[in-house]
């Protein structure tokens, strides 16, 4: 008996072995094994990302937590060469012997891959290869940036050892912004120069960062502000930790900062004042790779360009017969949408009272959205969302909002992040497609549901496919206007200013980066055309610049969800069934639109 038990032993310790074997090392049995490999693969070298997602924050699997994301050009070539090996690992398994989801799986996953290893050949490759653009470092986003919320929003400390792990990140400030600075002189060497006003921007939100005393610089407050809740340290350790934590940001923080804007100043003399990427080593075909990586589409840019124009011309009859209708005729539409937001009953009070009754204006809207959920969705369990003003610090570069998305385990809500720099850039008018786009059912409800599908591996769980997520979040908009919660015509001309805003990026982003548009012509056309507050216009402008592509997602996306739906609603007739139709949307995560729209077919 002990014999045969210790063959039976022997055999299952070898099977065992080889299923690890295979699993990390070789071709896994499965395909999912597979595809969690790759996924498993690029997270472990990305300690931020998985801090953002926050799959194993303190626990034994929990290693990453005490890192920062390596940044160097040296590592950027390591990820190129892991991608190719990924590649070729999906395409050893044949599509012929993969179940539905798993071919589904293999196709989204090889337009990932294949998109990486394109974006990766232009010689500015770091921020390309991670879709975000040629300027890794910028008003809008960049690690002097990006690092500080990552820790404020993310970083959970529960112990000693994670208040440890805070602090050692801290000291790590100083290797990776070494490393930034490694890559932005390699780009300045072959003539990839951010526009002169991304250069001054970034060297005032430096200022702005390490001209706080360091008590009351958000890396220590929000430091202070987790200890204080935190449960099972007596005082003395945490007060211990908080020292560390002011003394790191002094000895490895400000420094490093201080070293970023020192390069910064000394590249000004360089810049110029052209806006579009146009300008770059082989620019043209590298907006056009922008703008398929985004759009996930093959439109070109003169038909993105075109399409814009379109939708503009459309949307703003749509607007004059509202306005019309409501004692506003005669006026062109940025004329009276500019009068709306200067008119009293739209606005809060310029304080800080009005900016905490903005914050509670939100909440409400978002709550009384999710009770008329179960009229047009039959999906249930989305975590909960908070809303939270951005950070001082930032606010004067930022978007008017964005959303940052809970933890994989729960333990952290998405977090709709309101822009509060200027209590007038607010109406109320305009709260509730805000809300709706960021929050419920927009952003908030569809990452929140993807997170949640169950039988499908986690990349397809988590990846934010850009006009897929931005598409649904602006169809989210318009959808709420059919069912009702844009209850009065001044909701509804806002939740169109926003449509429209969104039309006149296609025009935009295409002018600055095809066209050769300069930054003062678009800045122009969107103040003509929307109405919107001007300082909101000069941020959107510079946010295309900086990020070229990503802008034409959302109206792009928003128009192929529709495009399937009229299709659906012609086919099936009298039986279509909206709860059903956004199922075959949203249960199976986020993709390429034009891999969806086969789905849907």
């Amino acid at each position: 008996m002990k014999r045969i038990i210790g063959i039976v032993l022997l055999v299952a310790m070898t099977a065992l072995g080889v299923f690890i074997y295979k699993l990390v090392w070789g071709k896994p049995f499965g395909f999912n094994h597979a595809v969690e490999r790759v996924m498993l693969e690029s997270l472990l070298s990305d300690p931020e990302t998985l801090t953002y997602l926050g799959m194993v924050e303190n626990t034994l699997l929990d290693f990453h937590s005490a890192k920062l994301t390596d940044a160097s050009p040296s590592f950027d070539i390591a990820m190129r060469e892991l991608v190719r090996k990924q590649k070729n690992l999906m395409l050893s398994y044949e599509p012929e012997k993969l179940d539905s989801q798993e071919k589904l799986t293999r196709r989204i996953m090889l337009w990932y891959l294949d998109m990486l290893l394109r974006g990766g050949s232009f010689d500015y490759h770091y921020s390309s290869i991670n879709g975000n653009g040629p300027y890794p470092v910028n008003q809008l986003f960049g690690a002097q940036s990006d690092l500080p919320t990552l820790l404020e929003s993310s970083h959970r400390i529960e112990s000693e050892k994670s208040g440890e792990n805070y602090i050692s990140r801290l000291r790590g400030f100083q290797e990776k912004f070494d490393q930034i600075i490694e890559s932005l002189k390699l780009r300045e060497d072959k003539g990839v120069l951010p526009p002169r006003f991304v250069v001054e921007k970034v060297i005032k939100q430096i200022d702005g960062f390490t001209g706080a005393k360091v008590s009351e610089n958000i890396l220590y407050t929000s430091c202070k502000e987790k200890l204080d809740t935190l449960k099972g340290l007596d005082e003395g350790e945490k007060k211990q930790l908080l020292i560390k934590c002011g003394e790191e940001i002094s000895r490895s923080v400000y420094p490093a900062y201080n070293k970023l804007k020192n390069y910064f100043i000394s590249l000004l003399p360089e810049t110029g004042t052209e806006a579009g990427v146009w300008k770059l080593p082989n620019g043209q075909k590298y907006y056009a790779f922008l703008l398929e990586y985004h759009t996930s589409t093959r439109m070109t840019p003169v038909e993105i360009h075109q399409t814009g124009f379109k939708e503009v011309k459309r949307i703003e009859k749509e607007i004059k017969a509202v306005l019309a209708e409501n004692g506003y005729g005669g006026l062109a539409v940025a004329a009276a949408m500019d009068k709306m937001t200067r008119e009293a009953r739209f606005r809060f009070p310029d304080n800080d009272e009005g900016r905490s009754m903005i914050l509670q204006e939100y909440r409400s809207i978002i709550k009384k959205m999710e009770t008329g959920l179960p009229r047009f969705f039959t999906v249930k369990g989305v975590q909960p969302v908070t809303v939270k003003r951005v950070p001082v610090f930032k606010e004067k570069t930022a978007p008017a909002a964005y959303y940052h998305p809970p933890s994989l385990d729960g333990s952290r809500p998405g977090i709709f992040y309101a822009n509060l720099r200027d209590v007038k850039e607010t109406p109320r008018f305009g709260m509730k497609t805000l809300a709706y786009h960021e929050a419920v059912p927009g952003h908030h409800f569809q990452i929140s549901l993807a997170q949640g599908l169950r039988g499908i591996p986690t990349f397809r769980r988590v990846f934010p496919f850009t006009a897929y997520v931005e598409g649904w979040a602006l169809y989210a908009e318009r959808l709420a206007w059919e069912q009702g919660f844009h209850d009065d015509p001044f909701s509804n001309l806002g939740r169109l200013q926003a449509e429209l805003f969104r039309a006149v990026r296609l025009v935009v982003d295409t002018g600055i980066h095809e066209k050769r548009w300069s930054r003062e012509r678009a800045i122009a056309y969107m103040l003509k055309k929307t109405g919107m507050p001007r300082g909101d216009v000069v941020a959107e402008i510079e946010r295309y610049i900086v990020l070229p592509g990503q802008a034409c997602s959302y109206k792009i996306g928003m128009i192929r969800i529709l495009k399937l739906r009229e299709r659906m609603k012609r086919k099936e007739k009298q039986s279509f069934d909206l709860k059903k139709f956004h199922d075959q949307i949203l249960q199976n995560g986020a993709m390429p639109l034009d891999i969806l729209d086969s789905l849907v077919r």
